[in-house]
């Protein structure tokens, strides 16, 4: 037992001297540092040559001695301060020596590949340039070694990384030719990710209590010191910067897209806001230290644009169709990606947006080339937002922005929308006077007719931002250029399509309108409306009302005028509808209905039926409906069967007349009895504003009356509709009807199977309260869905939304011009057989579409569907030869 001890007690000794011994090599190192900068910079070679190995031995020394400071338990706070006392001594050391040098002499030497100073001082310049390099290379082998530590050794951190930076910024750039900067970014970068990767892999876990501010700030404080490192080092060598410029940019999306993550979390809001208040500022701060770097080339920075945002560049590219796989399995995967992933997959496209949104905030403080670059980039952004998972988030997601105020900074959440419309405005401002202009006037001109609605709103928002602030001459120029468009643009067909060209020319010049002054209106409706006997006028001032064009901005005069000019055409239209259905293709047939319908809808016009003459001719409509054998000429019946509908919902006074009866009986026979009939389908928006108004009858309660029986069958199908759209409508309309009629069994009117019933999650069972539980959040004003749900159904939508505008894509939207040079153009002297072979066509098209609307297709559907498409895409090709053999 006593010679165990003795020998535990001579290991402790011996350790004990071993580390004494250790401590004061690291005191000699110090010493020995601040010896030399008290003494002339060495110019004998030998002496060079043993300084330079005494520096290089002693920062071995440091460094293994800082990789085990772990195991030196007694003696390694007082180590830690040995290495800080020396690594400062070196540090002042080198800056001393650097002082001494004539860099612009090094410079020119190196330049000109001469020899224009002396051989001693050329021989002590290189000696300071090897110690230097030397030292930031131990200086970034330490700063790895502290960081990977995780953070115990802060001190040393701090002093190693500053130290690098400090000994960068000497020799005004001669270390670039020694060191490998980019190499030394990247260890900045590797470092920032490391730590973000660890907090993500925690995060990713199930947590059972929110993550706070403070805890978040901890974590994030750490990475960035690196990025601040790192941009003042991008900063002082951009052009070696640029070889990393993959990373760079990488590490930036990573980071974006990490905070999206976190925004979908309600546990980790608050790391996500710490994010934006700690890593934002400087991670973009890193990408604009490349972009306003006059050392660069501007090839360089569009070649760095394009790679983050020129990858499937446009709404209309094949990245966009591809399938969308944008979410990842956990946060913590992000941080594994190569710089491949930014183009290979989708997984970073949120964090690319969001990017991208931030540099359009930052143009004020961005070079004006750089912002022509960006500009270029505009149709990117709205190809992102065609994917469907983007589009969930833009209309879904509320992220945390920064808001300054004038006493504080301060974190606000707003939609991505918001963000990105407020990003876009800001570029405009920025870009108004500089050479991006043309570039934003190209993009909002060439994406008028953009397929996908919510990039149309987005653009159509631009125009109006545009116009608000724009002098009057350049509004009342851009007004009169739409209105040659709209002309440009305008035909019957294209009138009664909503998402046509023409319908969207209409819809911004009806936007635009509201933002000018009432002498503008008053000239847009003279300029349209001047010549009333034109069809060319006639579907031009129709287009404007359809999309909401409000007579209430013109004088009193022209108001007055307009609005009884409506209701005058109306009526007289219904005095001579009995005619038969007009070939003549110039006009919209029943324009005067289409055109009440529009102005009732936007309050513009209130009328009263006392003859009640809408009703006589919404029967009368039916009944050619039903009769119409002709495709085409049953299509027209629908649209008016739709926009009287419309008519008739407004007009409260039908609603007690005695003919009610025999409409909704008419209706519950033509809408119960062709169930599977697409074009009805089409009326059933038309038909919920019907509905609603059926508030106002007197429903027996006791007894089942035909009309009673005929509005709950009617509701029954509405409320059994399972798209959203027609949900929504439904429940409106039966929300209106409940808070009106007098029948108080209006559990009769909602059936066992309707939308509603259904179980969200596996959508089979039902069950009779959840319809009322949902129809009470509705009428509450409340979501009537969970928001766990909220963002399937949006990608969902946002997944079809993508499909039908890259069937756009593919097949093109022609745009159809129809003036009364073309009218009076179209008779041609042709060969007597084409006349007649194309009489042929139009009647075996009639044959084929009459066949169809007889066959029953609900074994079928699917066939039937497809005979449909073919059908009308040979009845357009007919319709086109007509036209040229002057058939029509």
């Amino acid at each position: 037992m006593t010679v165990m001890s003795t020998g535990q007690d001579s290991q402790e000794e011996h350790d004990n001297l071993f580390y004494q011994l250790l401590v004061d090599l690291l005191g000699y190192a110090a010493s020995g540092f601040s010896a030399l900068t008290r003494y002339p910079i060495a110019s004998n070679k030998g002496l060079i040559t043993a300084v330079e190995s005494f520096i290089f031995e002693q920062l071995n020394l440091i460094k293994d001695s800082i990789s085990e400071i772990k195991a030196l338990c007694v003696f390694g706070s007082e180590m830690q301060k040995m290495v800080h006392d020396a690594l400062d001594s070196l540090i002042r050391l080198c800056r001393v020596y650097s002082d001494n040098i004539n860099w612009d002499s090094y410079h020119l030497r190196a330049d000109s590949n001469t020899n224009i100073v002396g051989v001693v001082e050329a021989d002590t310049t290189d000696h300071i340039l090897n110690l230097m390099t030397l030292s930031v290379e131990k200086l970034r082998d330490l700063g790895i070694i502290a960081g990977n530590n995780g953070g115990s050794s802060v001190s040393l951190l701090n002093l190693s990384w500053k130290g690098v930076v400090t000994l960068l910024q000497l020799g005004k750039g001669a270390l670039a030719v020694k060191l490998d900067i980019g190499g030394t970014i990247l260890s900045l970068i590797s470092l920032a990710n490391n730590c973000l990767r660890i907090a993500a892999e925690g995060w990713s876990s199930p947590q059972k209590q929110i993550v706070s501010f403070v805890e978040s700030k901890r974590i994030f404080l750490p990475v960035k010191f690196y990025l601040i490192n790192a941009v003042r080092i991008i900063s002082q060598y951009p052009t070696q910067a640029f070889s990393v410029f993959k990373d760079i940019t990488l590490s930036l999306v990573k980071m974006e897209t990490f905070k999206i993550l976190l925004c979908r979390d309600e546990l980790l809001k608050f790391a996500s806001e710490a994010m934006v208040e700690i890593l934002e500022p400087t991670s973009l701060h890193m990408l604009n230290s490349l972009l306003n770097s006059a050392q660069l080339q501007p090839d360089h920075k569009f070649q760095l644009l394009d790679w983050m945002f020129g990858f499937g560049c446009g709404w209309d590219s094949d990245y966009v169709a591809s399938s969308s796989d944008c979410e990842v399995d956990g946060m913590d995967t992000i941080f594994c990606s190569s710089s491949d992933a930014i183009q290979s997959g989708k997984a970073l496209l949120p964090g690319r947006v969001i990017v991208y949104l931030n540099l359009l905030k930052s143009a004020p403080d961005i070079d004006d080339a750089v912002r022509m670059l960006i500009a270029r980039k505009l149709d990117w952004l709205l190809g992102a937002f065609v994917d469907d998972y983007i589009y969930s988030l833009v209309l879904a997601l509320q992220i945390p922005v920064a808001h300054s105020s004038t006493q504080k900074q301060a974190i606000v959440y707003e939609p991505i929308f918001n963000s990105a419309l407020h990003a876009l405005k800001t570029f405009m401002i920025s870009s108004s006077s500089s050479s991006a202009w043309c570039h934003i006037e190209h993009f909002l001109l060439e994406n008028i007719f953009h397929p996908h609605f919510l990039c149309h709103e987005i653009v159509t928002e631009l125009w109006c931002f545009m116009c608000r602030h724009a002098e009057k001459e350049t509004m009342h120029d851009i007004i009169n250029k739409l209105c040659s468009l709209l002309q440009y643009s305008a035909s019957p067909k294209s009138v009664v399509v909503p998402h046509s060209a023409m319908r969207k020319v209409a819809g911004l010049i009806c936007r635009l309108v509201t933002l000018g002054s009432e002498s503008m209106a008053d000239k847009i409706y003279s300029s349209v409306v001047g010549n009333r006997r034109s069809a060319l006028s006639s579907n031009m001032y129709l287009a404007l009302l359809m999309e909401g064009f409000s007579l209430d901005l013109l004088s009193d005069k022209l108001r007055s005028a307009a609005k009884q000019q409506i209701i005058v055409e109306y009526f007289q239209f219904l005095d001579t509808f009995e005619d038969k259905l007009p070939r003549e293709r110039s006009v919209v047939y029943g324009a005067p209905v289409f055109a009440l319908s529009a102005v009732l809808q936007s309050g513009s016009v209130n009328i009263s039926d006392t003859e009640m003459k809408s009703l006589k001719f919404l029967v009368a409509v039916i009944k050619k409906f039903n009769s119409s054998l002709d495709c085409p000429e049953k299509e027209g019946y629908r649209r008016l069967l739709s926009e009287t509908l419309t008519i008739v919902s407004k007009i409260k006074n039908v609603y007690s007349s005695d003919d009610m009866e025999g409409v909704v009986l008419k209706l519950q026979n033509l809408f119960i009895s062709s169930p599977s009939d697409s074009r009805l389908f089409l009326c059933k928006p038309n038909l919920s504003f019907f509905m609603a108004s059926l508030g106002y009858l007197n429903l027996a309660d006791g007894e089942d009356t035909a009309m009673s029986v005929a509005v709950r069958e009617l509701y029954h199908m509405l409320l059994r509709e399972r798209h959203w759209a027609f949900v929504h409508l439904a429940m409106a309309a039966f929300g209106f009807f409940a808070a009106r009629t007098n029948c108080n069994q209006l559990w009769k009117y909602v059936p066992p199977d309707a939308a509603l019933s259904f179980d969200l999650d596996s959508g089979t069972e039902t069950e009779e309260e959840r319809f009322m539980t949902e129809l009470k959040v509705f009428l509450e004003k409340e979501m009537s869905s969970p928001d766990a749900n909220l963002f399937p159904m949006l990608r969902k939508e946002g997944q079809a939304l993508k499909e039908v505008t890259m069937k756009i894509r593919a097949c093109g939207e022609p745009m159809e011009v129809d003036n009364e040079k073309l009218q009076s153009s179209r008779k041609r002297k042709l060969p007597d057989g084409i006349g007649e072979g194309m009489e042929l066509l139009q009647n075996g098209l009639k044959v084929m579409g009459d066949s169809l609307s007889t066959w029953n297709q609900l074994d079928s559907a699917e066939i039937h569907e497809k005979f449909l498409k073919q059908i009308s895409k040979l009845k357009d090709v007919i319709t086109s030869l007509s036209g040229l053999a002057g058939t029509e």
